[in-house]
């Protein structure tokens, strides 16, 4: 088995809405855009090991190592998040380093009640040899070997990762923050042209399971903008899954701009825009 080692900021035993069926999540470390509606921030960046956390910690569970760095211990943590409310740096003091031995005993007792194991973030694709390497375990354990292989992705990666992942993966659901390209830079602070390469390329191969689109109202929703998107997502497929998302604050940093949420009305309309440019499967929630 491979003795790669993977960033993880989390594990989630079961989750049924990070993909097809009941499924084990792992939260990897780092993230190549910077989203103002991000749900997950400390997982944006690595720990820096500043140390600002830990005389703020209200169990203790944070130290030092005598070279400085900061320390995590879970059996004593309250798991309150001080420590993620108070980072400037998008960052956690909690996510460690693991092998993929480690992920496999954690997925072990809980694979009779699991569809598939998701990997997310952070972004998933900013670690694809361990992404790989852990996916190929999955593939050559008997006792694991039935369950899916996802990736919940932003779809900034080259065509290079996607290659590595092709022989085990077996679906990716890809966030599509907005169509266009500025906007995208306003919202996420990079560039989209990976984003849609990547979707095309996974629908070409088979491995798209569904595209999500996150409505932030007065910044990617305009109507001309979603008929545009509409439009390019069904010159790919017109049978598409699609995921149209909500913006909800809960989770979120402050911003320089205010987000809003939308209403169900409002999500519904946005939804019905995009619906209308072919025969998707959409879900809207």
């Amino acid at each position: 088995m491979s003795s790669l080692r993977g960033l993880v900021a989390d594990t989630l035993e079961f989750s049924s809405v990070d993909g097809p069926g009941n499924r084990f999540v792992v939260f990897l470390q780092g993230c190549t855009f910077d989203c103002l509606a991000c749900h997950n921030p400390y997982t944006i960046n690595p720990c820096v090991d500043c140390g600002e956390c830990v005389d703020q910690c209200p169990s203790g569970a944070l130290g030092f190592t005598t070279t400085g760095a900061v320390t995590w211990n879970p059996d004593v943590c309250l798991q309150e998040d001080h420590c993620h409310a108070v980072c400037r740096y998008a960052s956690s003091p909690k996510a460690r380093h693991l092998e993929v031995a480690d992920l496999l005993a954690r997925i072990r007792p809980a694979a009779p009640f699991l569809s598939g194991v998701t990997v997310s973030g952070g972004e998933a694709t900013m670690q694809p040899h361990f992404l790989r390497a852990l996916f190929d375990a999955i593939k050559a354990d008997a006792a694991l070997s039935r369950l899916t292989c996802f990736v919940d992705t932003n779809g900034d990666a080259p065509a290079s990762t996607w290659k590595l992942l092709d022989p085990v993966l077996d679906g990716a659901m890809v966030d599509l923050k907005c169509l266009d390209p500025a906007i995208h830079v306003a919202l996420t602070g990079s560039d989209n042209a990976r984003t849609r390469d990547s979707i095309t390329r996974l629908a070409g191969r088979g491995k798209l399971h569904e595209v999500r689109l996150l409505i932030l109202p007065g910044r990617n929703d305009d109507v001309q903008l979603l008929e545009a998107t509409g439009d390019w997502l069904a010159d790919i497929d017109p049978r598409m899954r699609l995921k149209v998302i909500g913006f909800r604050r809960h989770g979120t940093r402050p911003t320089p701009i205010p987000l809003v949420e939308p209403s169900r009305e409002h999500l519904e309309r946005c939804a019905g825009i995009v619906a209308a440019r072919g025969d998707f499967s959409v879900t809207v929630v």
